[in-house]
């Protein structure tokens, strides 16, 4: 499923009734593409927004401000391919842990990568930084296990939500390195970011997103060893997002986590 490029109240409220109406007994797989029209900034679940976002300069910027179902830190959606997966664990093979099951949903992120000429690895299997999974408050700044390098920098995020049975999990793939822009709206900007970080357009990769897309689902496809079909919204996706895009809009919930 493409949805193109969207507000951030309208992605969040999208992916979350994605998961909400997900019948792990019954319903299929979901992989959705999207991007984010205009930039936003997204929070961890569990972050405090005034302790890590620079909120009167979010505000004068014009930066609009969502929280994620997700954990992790926060992360700038400029000039990004992003995606979604929806799908129970029966889908996947059998996994020993949450981490595992991360290994299995971005394998097809470094066949992407791979298709487009570039070296990625996971930063585990690097045996890269002593501090691999420490928590960071600007999503580009820390590494986990199965975060993906090239050239020993990160290129993008991803990060899961469960439910009983469902899995849900969405990522970032940098078009351009936007890090930097972003970490200027935390309270303490991260130094060396841009570093530390990689995007398509460094790598010299300035593809048409529609052809991008195109090749993400192909490497879905391969790397998940599934059929992939153009699918669209439900009436009960429809609805759910409907309900929740107010969730998104509200203070409450993006700067406090609480809603209703």
């Amino acid at each position: 499923m493409e949805s193109g490029s969207l507000d951030g109240a309208t992605n969040m409220a999208l992916d979350e009734a994605l998961l909400l109406a997900f019948d792990p007994s019954r319903s299929l797989p979901t992989l959705r593409l999207y991007g984010w029209a205009p930039p936003a900034l997204s929070l961890g679940r569990f972050q405090d927004a005034a302790g890590v976002l620079d909120l009167k300069r979010c505000r004068a910027a014009g930066v609009p401000l969502v929280r994620r179902i997700s954990g992790g830190g926060v992360i700038y959606h400029a000039d990004e391919l992003t995606y979604s997966i929806v799908c129970a664990p029966r889908h996947l093979p059998p996994t020993a842990s949450i981490k595992d099951s991360f290994r299995i949903l971005t394998a097809f992120l470094l066949r992407f990568y791979g298709k487009l000429g570039l070296d990625p690895s996971y930063a585990a299997d690097l045996g890269q930084g002593k501090h691999l999974g420490q928590r960071t408050p600007f999503c580009f700044a820390g590494q986990e296990s199965y975060d993906i390098l090239v050239r020993g920098r990160k290129i993008g995020g991803n990060a899961q939500k469960r439910l009983k049975e469902v899995i849900f999990q969405h990522g970032s793939i940098p078009l351009r390195n936007r890090a930097e822009e972003g970490g200027s709206f935390m309270m303490e900007a991260p130094e060396g970011i841009r570093e530390q970080t990689y995007s398509l357009a460094q790598a010299g990769i300035k593809g048409d997103e529609a052809l991008l897309n195109s090749l993400l689902a192909e490497s879905f496809r391969e790397g998940m060893g599934v059929l992939l079909r153009e699918g669209s919204l439900t009436a009960e996706e429809k609805s759910k997002s409907a309900e929740l895009r107010g969730k998104y809009e509200d203070d409450g919930w993006n700067l406090r986590g609480v809603w209703p």
